[in-house]
């Protein structure tokens, strides 16, 4: 599909858009249901209120990044409601926030990039430690000028197990990694890994990396941070007939990846050698037959406790179209390898509408929603995160209109919009 041809429909889709925004805003409505009334003399936000966030993360927490706005907004899903935002240096769409895991050394820890003339002139690389509670930041680790900004993915950083040592991948153009120790701020390692990419935490003092001829690169920290060992996995795809997307889903020691065409690998890098699972198809040959392909830019997403996996599925576009949007989620058992739900992506455009339209509940503002998700096209979702609580919730996010939608992840049920979530959303993360 040419780029044109690809662009007309976003154009008829925006301005339907439009339309039912300006329709639904035009129409008198009360109050929605979470809005407390207001009394006389106290319209308005209240100005100069600051709060402290509670010392233990909501179990329905999730942050979001927005390459547009330059930050990560930390929302409630039970609320829908936003709670606080940090604002990282350069743009970053790939940027994520990292939460330290020893109550002794609670800190979020975020990779930035600054620049002496904004866009351009001296560059310097930091990690800033933000407080949990207030968000603000408390201390700054210098780290070498080279750190690659990925997107889409959360991977291009993450913290060892133990929360003592943040692996940062870098690009400057050959590809390495930094480790800083977040006790000390100190760099302990400074490791070239040619032609392997991003890192994925696999126990107290190791990581893998995933490389281009469909290895991964295993490495062990000692004590104090410096590399230990570093091991060539052997091949366990083959990025030539069949690429696996790097969206990588985590339970327990266990790292589940698709492939462009549905296979899903596993790798356990926990233990002295790496262990591969048996691969197996997400797709029936009907399906197959039927174009159905995983696609996304954070199309994979697993709950722990109940070993399911949920991804986002779209239909039709032949090959390579990993990066496509999804109209619906499938979620499989990963203990039987069979998919045991299929949830139904709500369209993106109606969520922006009735976020910006404001109408109350009633029996108008129903048959509006329902006649805008018949008549207008549905964009898909783009991502996918997963509370790991008893009672998980599934968050959808789409890219165009920027819009996250709440689910019920044991039934798939629609529970809630997320407000103006932000104008250029990337990233989900849990807290």
């Amino acid at each position: 599909m040419t780029a044109g041809r690809r662009a007309r429909p976003l154009a008829r889709a925006a301005v339907l858009a439009l339309l039912a925004s300006f329709l639904a805003t035009a129409v008198p409505g009360t109050p929605r249901a979470d809005e407390p009334p207001v009394a006389p003399g106290e319209e308005g936000e209240p100005v100069g209120k600051v709060v402290r966030l509670p010392r233990q993360a909501g179990p329905h927490w999730f942050w979001v990044s927005d390459s547009l706005l330059h930050r990560a907004s930390l929302f409630d899903a039970d609320r829908a409601a936003m709670l606080g935002t940090i604002t990282a240096g350069t743009p970053g769409s790939g940027f994520i926030v990292l939460p330290n895991t020893p109550a002794d050394r609670r800190a979020i820890y975020v990779p930035e990039t600054y620049f002496s003339r904004g866009v351009r002139g001296e560059r310097t690389d930091v990690v800033t430690a933000y407080d949990p509670e207030t968000l603000e930041p408390t201390a700054e680790f210098p780290i070498p000028a080279k750190r690659a900004e990925y997107f889409p993915g959360i991977h291009s950083s993450t913290l060892t197990d133990d929360g003592r040592f943040l692996v940062v991948f870098d690009v400057a153009p050959a590809q390495s990694i930094t480790v800083v120790d977040t006790v000390s701020g100190k760099v302990t390692a400074d490791l070239t890994t040619p032609a392997c990419s991003l890192v994925y935490p696999a126990g107290p003092r190791r990581f893998f990396m995933l490389c281009a001829d469909g290895e991964a690169l295993v490495v062990t920290l000692d004590e104090a941070g410096a590399v230990a060992s570093e091991k060539r996995s052997g091949v366990f795809f083959d990025p030539e007939r069949d690429p696996m997307s790097e969206k990588g889903a985590r339970v327990g020691n266990q790292w589940f990846f698709s492939s462009f065409d549905g296979i899903l690998h596993s790798i356990d890098a926990s233990g002295d050698a790496p262990r591969f699972g048996e691969t197996w198809s997400l797709l029936s040959d009907a399906e197959r037959k039927e174009g159905w392909r995983p696609g996304g830019s954070q199309h994979t997403a697993a709950h722990a406790g109940t070993g399911r996996l949920f991804v986002v599925m779209h239909r039709g576009r032949g090959r390579d179209t990993h990066k496509e949007a999804g109209s619906e989620v499938w979620v499989y058992d990963l203990a039987t390898r069979t998919r045991v739900q299929r949830i139904g992506v709500k369209n993106p455009l109606v969520a922006f509408v009735r976020s910006q339209a404001g109408l109350g509940g009633g029996a108008l503002a129903r048959s509006l929603w329902w006649t805008l998700e018949k008549v207008l096209p549905n964009p898909g979702a783009n991502g996918l995160l997963v509370t790991q609580d008893a009672e998980p919730v599934l968050l959808v996010l789409s890219l165009i209109p920027p819009a996250i939608s709440v689910h019920d992840a044991r039934t798939g049920a629609f529970l809630r919009d997320v407000s103006e979530p932000g104008l250029a959303l990337g990233l989900l993360a849990p807290p």
